[in-house]
Formats: C-alpha cells, sequence, structure tokens
C-alpha cells in the first residue's frame, strides 16, 4: 500500500536522514553509481518507508543488507509496454519482471481496452493499486485503432476522463491514428485537448518532415516506433523523447544504439513494448538492454541514465531515476555492473522477495468469456480466384512493419491456393466479438511453413484470431482450439492440434504462473519449427499483422489493409 507523507512520516524522514535515528531501511557498504556524472562511491543508503532519506554517509538500520561487493543503480523504468503481451496477468508480470531490476512499468492497456473497453482499463488500475513494482497507466487513446476492423469496444472521451484523474494514471497512451490527427478529426481532437495539460504518449512509424510538425504540434513528446537512426534523430531535433524499443518481435535496438550518445542520452529511454516470458527467461527485460548496448560500446553513464533518468523526467516522475535522498526508494543491486546482473531489488523501499508478492491483494480476472464466434470449417478460408496478382504481406522479421508483395499463385477449381514454393500462405482474420461472421482472407509471405497451421486469439489491436496455415483442414483445427480453450495459442496439422495455450483472460492473458506459460511457448514454438517456420517468435509475428496502424500491407476481419494508402483493397479483380 502507497505510503502516506504526512507530518510524522516526514519528521522520521528528516530525523533519520540527519542520522539521528535509526532507518527502516540500511544498504551497508554498497558501490552507488551515479547517474548524473558516472561516478561511484562506496556508501550506505538509507531508507524510510518508500523513500530514500541518505546517501554518502554511514547509516543505522532497523532492517540491514550487507551491499559489499554490490552496485547500487536506480530502478529500471519501461517507458512503453502491454502487459497482455507478456501473457499473464499483471501479478505474474509483476513476479516475472521486477526481479530484473524494472521498478516502475509504463502500461498500455489498449489490448484489453480493445476487448472489453472501460473495464478492461478499470482491471488493469485495480492491479496497479497492488503490484509490488510501481505500474503506471496511460489512458488507450484510441480504441479500436481504426474504422476498418471490429473490435469488441470503443472508447471515446467520455468513457477516458473518469479514469484522468487516478492516482496511477500518467496520460494518454500512444497516439496510434496520426492519419487521424492530420486530418483533424474531431473526436481525435477531443481526446488529444482534454490531455493538454498531460503527458501524451506518441507513435508515428516512418513520420516525418511537415507532417511529423503537425503531428507534434498537439503536444505528443515521445514516439517508441522509431526503426532507424536517422527518423529517430529528426524525431530528438524536433523534440521527442526517442523511446528505444527492443521487444519480442520488434527488435530496434541495434538500429537505434547510435544515438545513444552523451549528448543525447537525456532524451532518450528503454521500453519493451511487448515481451513473453519465453524472452524474459531466456534473455531478460530492460538488464538485458542495458547488458547489450554496454557490451556494444555504449557507456554505461548513458545506458543505466536511459533506463532511470531519463525515462522518469520524459514521463513526469519527477520522484525517482537517481539514488538521492527524497527519492523514491526504486534501486538495483548489481552483482556485475558492465554486464547489468541483478542480485536484488528494492522497490519503493520493500525488499523484492515471494513474502512481498504474497502480500499482494490479487484482482478477480475479468472477461472470462470474451470469445463469442462459431466454430468454422476448412471451406472457411477457401479464397476466390482474381484474374491480377495477389497482394501478399511480407513479414520482416524481427519488425512489425511488413512489406506489400505482388505474387502470382496458383488457381485451382475457382479458388487460389497457397503456394508453398514461393513460401505463400494463406493468413486469415475470423471476428469474435460481436458476431458478425466476418473472416477476412489473405496471403502472407515469410513464415517458411510447409505444412499445418498457427492460430491466435491476440491479433494486434482488436484482438480478433488471426491464422496463418498451409493446410486449410490444419486452418480450421487451429482456430476452433482457440475458441474452445476462450482465446488462446494453437498449433495444428490436418490431423489435430499439436500443441496450445490457453489466454481466457479477455482472450488475451493465461491464468497460470509465468514458469507454466513459459513452458507451454517452449512447446508452442517446438511445434511450429516442426512444421517448418522459420520464424523466432512466430505467434507474436501472427497478432502483429493485423494492425493496421504499421506499414504497409496488413490484414483485419474486413480484409487486406493497404496501410499507406489507409484503405481496404479491392479483392474483386
Amino acid at each position: 500500500m502507497p505510503v502516506k507523507h504526512d507530518e510524522a512520516f516526514l519528521s522520521r524522514a528528516i530525523a533519520a536522514g540527519a542520522g539521528e535515528e535509526p532507518a527502516d531501511l540500511v544498504i551497508r557498504s554498497i558501490r552507488l553509481f551515479s547517474v548524473v556524472d558516472g561516478s561511484t562511491v562506496e556508501t550506505d543508503i538509507a531508507v524510510v518507508g518508500d523513500r530514500i532519506v541518505g546517501t554518502h554517509d554511514r547509516y543505522e538500520g532497523r532492517r540491514e543488507i550487507d551491499g559489499t561487493g554490490l552496485t547500487a543503480v536506480p530502478g529500471f523504468i519501461d517507458t512503453h509496454l502491454h502487459v497482455e503481451s507478456s501473457l499473464v496477468t499483471p501479478f505474474e508480470f509483476d513476479r516475472c519482471v521486477l526481479p530484473h531490476g524494472v521498478t516502475t512499468a509504463i502500461c498500455d492497456p489498449h489490448e484489453i481496452a480493445n476487448v472489453l473497453g472501460a473495464e478492461g482499463i478499470r482491471y488493469f488500475l485495480d492491479s496497479s493499486l497492488q503490484t509490488v513494482m510501481d505500474l503506471r497507466v496511460n489512458l488507450s487513446s484510441c480504441v479500436p485503432a481504426t474504422a476498418f476492423e471490429t473490435a469488441g469496444a470503443c472508447l471515446e472521451i467520455g468513457d477516458l476522463l473518469p479514469f484522468r484523474d487516478h492516482p496511477k494514471v500518467i496520460g494518454l497512451a500512444e497516439f496510434m491514428n496520426f492519419p487521424g490527427v492530420l486530418a483533424r478529426d474531431p473526436k481525435v481532437l477531443a481526446k488529444l485537448a482534454a490531455f493538454q495539460d498531460g503527458h501524451i504518449d506518441g507513435h508515428a512509424p516512418l513520420l516525418g518532415g511537415l507532417g511529423l510538425n503537425g503531428y507534434l504540434a498537439t503536444g505528443i513528446r515521445t514516439d517508441h516506433e522509431a526503426t532507424t537512426a536517422q527518423e529517430a534523430l529528426e524525431k530528438l531535433a524536433k523534440g521527442m523523447t526517442i523511446l528505444m524499443r527492443e521487444g519480442s518481435v520488434s527488435k530496434d535496438l541495434d538500429a537505434l544504439a547510435p544515438i545513444l550518445t552523451p549528448d543525447l542520452s537525456a532524451f532518450v529511454a528503454l521500453c519493451t513494448d511487448d515481451r513473453n516470458p519465453l524472452d524474459i527467461a531466456e534473455e531478460g527485460h530492460l538488464d538485458s538492454m542495458i547488458r547489450r548496448l554496454i557490451a556494444k560500446g555504449i557507456r554505461p553513464l548513458d545506458a543505466y541514465r536511459a533506463a532511470s533518468w531519463s525515462a522518469a523526467n520524459a514521463f513526469g516522475l519527477k520522484d525517482r531515476g537517481v539514488i538521492a535522498p527524497g527519492k523514491r526508494a526504486d534501486i538495483a543491486l548489481l552483482s556485475d555492473f558492465e554486464d547489468c546482473r541483478v542480485a536484488q531489488v528494492i522497490s519503493g523501499g520493500a525488499i523484492v522477495s515471494d513474502a512481498a508478492f504474497a502480500e499482494r491483494s490479487v484482482v478477480a480476472p475479468v472477461g472470462l468469456d470474451s470469445v463469442k464466434v462459431a466454430p468454422v470449417t476448412a471451406e472457411s478460408f477457401d479464397i476466390p480466384a482474381r484474374n491480377s496478382e495477389a497482394d501478399v504481406i511480407g513479414v520482416v522479421p524481427g519488425r512489425i512493419i511488413t512489406e506489400h508483395l505482388k505474387r502470382t499463385l496458383p488457381v485451382t477449381g475457382g479458388r487460389t491456393l497457397a503456394d508453398i514454393d514461393q513460401d505463400v500462405l494463406k493468413v486469415s482474420v475470423v471476428e469474435r466479438h460481436k458476431g458478425t461472421g466476418n473472416i477476412g482472407l489473405g496471403f502472407v509471405n515469410g513464415f517458411g511453413m510447409t505444412r499445418g497451421a498457427i492460430a491466435s486469439s491476440v491479433g494486434h489491436d482488436s484482438h480478433n484470431i488471426c491464422v496463418v496455415g498451409a493446410e486449410e483442414t490444419a486452418m480450421a483445427h487451429a482456430v476452433n482450439r482457440v475458441i474452445a480453450m476462450k482465446g488462446g495459442f494453437a498449433v495444428a496439422d490436418r490431423d489435430g492440434v499439436m500443441a496450445e495455450l490457453a489466454l481466457p483472460l479477455a482472450g488475451l492473458m493465461s491464468l497460470e504462473p509465468f514458469e507454466t506459460v513459459k513452458e507451454h511457448l517452449e512447446e508452442l514454438r517446438a511445434a511450429a519449427k516442426a512444421l517448418g517456420c522459420t520464424l523466432a517468435e512466430p505467434f507474436l509475428q501472427v497478432a502483429f499483422l493485423p494492425l493496421p496502424v504499421i506499414p504497409h500491407l496488413k490484414i483485419t476481419d474486413l480484409g487486406v489493409f493497404d496501410v499507406d494508402r489507409f484503405e481496404l483493397i479491392d479483392q474483386g479483380s
């Protein structure tokens, strides 16, 4: 529970800081790293409640930690993520990620909001009051992202305003509908106007020049969609803070590392956006990003500053980001500074442990019956023959931006077929929210599968069921298993389901511990590989195929979508 900073607390904090009485917690003989100037000094760190009250001196504490051989750095801040993409509840996300030193996570509950609307946002806000880490929320700005898909909900400004003054809300989340901004859509302007005195997150892939100027004129100040140093430098020059992203699919660290210089590190922060428990177990979280940046020759000062102070400053979190008296006691204790190996974590003055997690009051899950669609058949995925080349979504490994390809495909009996030799498979989006019966049909390149299918109820951003397959029978098996599980992932061949993971909470999150989810993801990855899939993260790549705000070609339940022209493609010729 939050600490009340009343007169009694302040009196205790002053007395402990001045060395007149013991602090609640003292970390003894620790090497304290400064993200201000890069210096390191051996000292004690004194904490009262959730606040640091003393450094650069010796202290007595009611509870003490021996910091000998360890280095203290500010707790890490993930500046943009979707907890739902971890495939676990906020409470399991807390337990999974906090030990990696991430003491603050700024989330956009955009995924659950697209399924459940305000109920989903309320679930996250209620959960944020109970997590050990400080889980902050930016209110989902674009639900649905476009009018070219069927979502489970629609959030207008009147739906968001009741949450605006919640203690965990920072501002307005990633404003993806940049075409709507530039077109001065009245509903878009109403949302932007309501948050002019707060934070507004950006989302503007490949936007530059005059268009970027117009977008930034609304007060938007951050962006996590830069994928090249050139794009990032233009946005930095125009006052944006760049959130360097390294997720399970979108991997921009290598491309953007050159911008993390001494001159710019105060204007660059780190984020994961979408990262699953398997990758967290194998690689880490923000600790992995810091480790890799330092290994690439980035100054440790710039890497740790971006992960803490720069992030706090960009989002108005003035109480954290540096280890100093008066700041929030968010501290990562490292056994290896250069390799960013986290040995212990202090979050809001609490020592992170199983006991701390056990004290939380867990919020009951919501949206347990969100998949509202009848079973499909193999014939559901028949695609009528066309007289011209087919538009094909080209998957780029490690990117959510896709290519707009043209391919001549085989035709039999008036139907256009997948073509394994060209690595062109069928892709379909099955609407799951409102019983419309919509099934979008198209083709995709880049999965490498020679048989079978994979299906997911996680399909950004409206989260209909997306399936990719070489065989229509397998596609039906996979989709129908997802329906039966009330959401989830499934891998199938023509004989049936090979591997699965149930995601019954809004069709997005498991109710199992993150360790169990990791095991299922390993089984799913192996099953997809057995079908010939060459992608490292096939389910996350599937999940972004229906995202019609990321260039260049996508698919929704209404059909194939040209993002550059911002219109559905006529499939009739």
